[in-house]
């Protein structure tokens, strides 16, 4: 399932999401940081949902409150929510 997310308080401007099963299959941040953005969806494809967000949630950057990474977490809550 593609699941499309904006965020907030971030460089990136959308952050999708491929998931199947609870696992991420794909994912890609547009904007950001293009480096690490990419490093980032390259570590999590096929991790647990789960797991993503553990190890995601509560990163900041630049003392925004928030991160790309943080906002894939969120993302990523938010589709656990709405599925």
């Amino acid at each position: 399932m593609i699941y499309e997310y904006i965020p907030q308080g971030v460089c990136s401007m959308k952050i999708i999401l491929d998931i199947e099963d609870n696992i991420v299959k794909d994912a890609k941040i547009v904007g950001g940081c293009d480096g690490n953005t990419k490093g980032v969806c390259s570590l999590i494809k096929g991790m647990k949902v789960d797991d993503v967000i553990n190890k995601l949630k509560g990163i900041d950057c630049r003392m925004r409150g928030t991160s790309c990474p943080d906002q894939l977490a969120r993302a990523l809550e938010e589709y656990k929510n709405n599925n």
